[in-house]
Formats: structure tokens, sequence, C-alpha cells
């Protein structure tokens, strides 16, 4: 998979192919069907296939405040992609400027200039362009002008309901990260390189590997069973943290990593935890002495439910 950063690195090479546009925020099960149907078009057409993503996404650009929170990082959005066969990922910089391009200028200077788009999948209710004046019908047109098919991508459902990262969210907001997983195709992970700490939990009798969560996640503060990939080894079994740690009055967001029966050193290490299984909230303990004690529960009850689940 190639990755395009940027409408500035678009050379010549990249003229002709087809394509889809969107977040893909968790690249759940819908998002793998239009991936499909794309990589199906690139076999017809004897043309690479193309994701166009947005850094940041235009809600988070426009609304910072009110943008629903990420699902995935970009890399692990990318990591995911990478995985279903898609051939280029073009990540444009959503800034001023772009948001400024009428929908003209972005079907001329992106999609026909750019790009040389010659299959393009959008959903129905795709807008684009300055005030997001652009819709599907404006596309269809310029299709027909320009050369290039444009296709409706039809909702996967999922037991009868539509799956969407919306869905997901709200299934990762709840805490039923089994539920998550269903709509996503795998178990929902966050990754990121081990940091430093305030060492509580080793002071505490409970070391954790920590990865700061810098944007919002899309998940319920909590204690979580989970598995962890590291470079010694993958699936290892866990007892995970979400949540500012009220106890110790820390406000940013971070992931605190228990590994159940390991030892060595992950300080520097890119590590991926799959959330499992929801054990309970994250709350406030009136001491270090009850913290340790509940966190030496958490351990049992991960423990029993990673055992019963392998």
């Amino acid at each position: 998979m190639e990755l395009i950063r940027g409408l500035h690195n678009l050379r010549a090479r990249h003229h002709g192919c087809v394509a889809t546009i969107g977040n893909y925020d968790g690249v759940h099960r819908g998002h793998q069907a239009v991936l499909k149907q794309l990589s199906e078009q690139a076999l017809r057409l004897q043309l690479p296939s193309t994701v166009m993503v947005f850094e940041p996404t235009p809600r988070e650009f426009f609304s910072p405040e009110q943008a629903p929170a990420r699902i995935s990082s970009l890399r692990e959005k990318l990591e995911d992609l990478s995985g279903t066969g898609i051939e280029r990922i073009l990540c444009v910089r959503f800034d001023r400027e772009f948001a400024a391009l009428s929908p003209q200028d972005f079907i001329a200077r992106v999609l026909v200039n750019g790009l040389g788009i010659r299959y393009l999948a959008v959903g129905d209710d795709f807008r684009f362009g300055r005030r997001r004046e652009g819709d599907f019908g404006l596309l269809k047109q310029a299709g027909d002008m320009q050369g290039f098919e444009v296709s409706n991508m039809q909702p996967y459902c999922l037991q009868g309901t539509r799956v969407s990262s919306t869905r997901v969210r709200e299934a990762l907001a709840a805490g039923e990260v089994q539920k998550a997983a269903q709509l996503m195709g795998r178990p929902y992970r966050i990754s990121g390189r081990v940091e430093t700490g305030q060492q509580l939990g080793r002071t505490l009798g409970v070391p954790t590997a920590n990865l700061p969560l810098r944007k919002r996640r899309a998940i319920r503060y909590g204690v979580y069973a989970a598995r962890v990939d590291t470079l010694h080894g993958k699936g290892l079994p866990a007892v995970v943290s979400v949540g500012v740690r009220p106890t110790v009055t820390v406000n940013d967001c971070l992931l605190e990593a228990h590994l159940l029966d390991f030892a060595d050193n992950l300080y520097g290490q890119r590590i991926s935890v799959q959330l499992l299984q929801f054990l309970r909230p994250e709350k406030h303990f009136p001491s270090l002495d009850v913290l340790r004690e509940e966190m030496n529960q958490d351990i049992a009850r991960a423990r029993a439910w990673l055992q019963d689940n392998s």
C-alpha cells in the first residue's frame, strides 16, 4: 500500500484510479463492504484502488468541540485500510484553503486533474466543497461530462441494522466492546508507544505500560480484560484501565495496561491493546490502599474472564 500525504504529492503516476472518499473512522464492516466493491471495480477496470481520507476530519476542523470522538487514531486507520487490500491512500490535509474549494474546483482539481478518477464510490448523502454545496447529483453530472462513473454505496446491515461509525461509537461509549467487535469485524484496539508515567502502578505492585490518549477516544472509561501485542509476543493477557485516574487527580486521559505474568520492560515500544470485556467503570477511591485492593480484584476478574474465553 502507498500512502500519499497531501494533494501536493500527487504525481503523474497516480493519475487514473478508482476511488472512494470518506472519514473511514473504525474501518468497520460497512466500510469493508465498500472497499471490497472498490477492489472489484479496480480489477474490472485494471486500475489501482484509492481511498481519500481527511486529517483532521471536516467536523474536527469546523467544530472541534462538537466533533465525535475518534474510534481510531490516524495511524490505526491507515493500518486497518492497508489490511483491506487497497492499493493507495490519499490523506488530505483539511484546512481553510481546502475547505474553501468550490464543488466545481474540487471536482476539477482533485478528482479529474489530480486523481484522474474513472470510478467513484460515495454515499448518496455525500456532501463536498465550500459550505457543503456539492452533492451526489452534481458528481453524477460531472461524471457524465468528464467520463467517470459515480456509484452510490449501499448501506451494510448486520442483523437488520445499518452498520455505521456512529453505532460503533455508541457501543464503545457504553463499554460494549463485544458489540463493537461485531460491528467492526475484529476486536477494538488502541495502539501507541509506551511512555514513562508516574510509575504509581509499580509502587502499588501492579506495573503498567502507559499509552497517553492525546485525542478523545470513543471508549467508556473503566477497566477491561484485554490482550496485548508487543515485540515479545501476541495476544498476551492483560487487565487495562482507560481514563483520567481520579484517585490521583490526573486529568489527561491514559491507557494503563498491566500484562499478567509478564516482567519485561516495554518503555519506548509500540504495543496494540485489544479491549475484550468491560469489567467495571472508573471510580474514585478514598486511599491508595483501597485502590491497590481493587486493582488486585481487577486482575483476578480479568484473569478469570480471559481463561474462560480463551
